[in-house]
C-alpha cells in the first residue's frame, strides 16, 4: 500500500518557521526540515519520474538536493526588502529539458500552510517571451480555446496573475481572446488541501493534474518552439 510522503509535522514546521525565521534557529532544527520536507520531497519527486515522462519525454523530476527540481528553501535576499533568510514554503518544478537555453514552462507544486496548490506554465515570463506567447495565442487562437476554455480546464484550474487594464499594444480590444492576451503570466492551477498533502492521495492527484494542464503546457511549449 502506498504510504504519504507527508505529515502534518511537515506544515508544523514551516509554521514553526515562519515565527522563527533565524538562521540560529534553522540550523537547530535542521534535521526536522531534512526529515519532514526536504526528503520526502526527493521521494516524490522520484516517483514522479515515470508518470512525468509518460506525459511528456521532455520535463524533468529531477531529484538532485542542488540544481534540481526542488526549490531551495534559502531566500535570496540581496535586492530584498525583507530580508529573512528562508521561504516559508516549499515547492518543486518540473522543468523543460531546454530550460536553461529558453525560457519555457513548467510543471509545479508547493506546499504551504493555508495554501497549497499545484500548476503549470510560464509565470512572470520576460517581455521577448511575453510577446512571442502572445502573438502565438492571437494568431493561434483555436488550439489554444481548446486548450484552455473547455469546460474539464475551466472547472478545475484558474490563471494566476494580474493582467493588463487595457488591451497590449498593436492588439484588437475585439480580439476573441483579448483578455488571454492581455494576461502578463501564462500559468494556470489549483489548490488543495494539507489533508490531501499529508495523504497517500498526491501522487496520483498531481498526476491527474498534469495530465489535464498537458494541452496548455504542450501549447507553450509550441509558441517557445520547444518539443512537448
Amino acid at each position: 500500500m502506498a504510504t504519504p510522503y507527508f505529515s502534518p509535522a511537515s506544515f508544523q514546521f514551516l509554521s514553526r518557521l515562519e515565527r522563527h525565521n533565524q538562521r540560529e534557529w534553522f540550523h537547530q532544527h535542521k534535521d526536522e526540515y531534512e526529515r519532514h520536507l526536504r526528503e520526502p520531497f526527493q521521494r516524490l519527486i522520484v516517483d514522479l519520474q515515470v508518470p512525468l515522462a509518460a506525459i511528456s519525454p521532455h520535463f524533468r523530476a529531477d531529484p538532485r538536493k542542488v540544481g534540481g527540481s526542488l526549490f531551495r528553501i534559502h531566500r535570496d535576499t540581496r535586492y530584498a526588502h525583507d530580508k529573512d533568510p528562508y521561504k516559508t514554503w516549499q515547492g518543486a518544478r518540473f522543468f523543460h529539458e531546454r530550460h536553461r537555453q529558453i525560457q519555457a514552462p513548467s510543471f509545479y507544486v508547493q506546499l504551504q500552510p493555508g495554501d497549497c496548490f499545484a500548476g503549470a506554465g510560464i509565470w512572470s515570463p520576460e517581455p521577448p517571451t511575453l510577446k512571442s506567447l502572445r502573438e502565438f495565442i492571437a494568431d493561434n487562437p483555436a488550439a489554444w480555446k481548446r486548450a484552455t476554455h473547455n469546460v474539464d480546464f475551466r472547472q478545475r484550474f484558474v490563471f494566476w496573475g494580474e493582467s493588463l487594464k487595457r488591451p497590449p499594444r498593436g492588439y484588437d480590444p475585439d480580439h476573441e481572446l483579448i483578455e488571454d492576451l492581455k494576461r502578463k503570466h501564462f500559468a494556470a492551477g489549483r489548490e488543495f488541501d494539507e489533508s490531501l498533502a499529508c495523504s497517500a492521495e498526491l501522487l496520483p492527484w498531481l498526476i491527474e493534474q498534469y495530465q489535464a494542464l498537458a494541452p496548455m503546457v504542450d501549447y507553450l511549449c509550441a509558441a517557445r518552439e520547444l518539443d512537448f
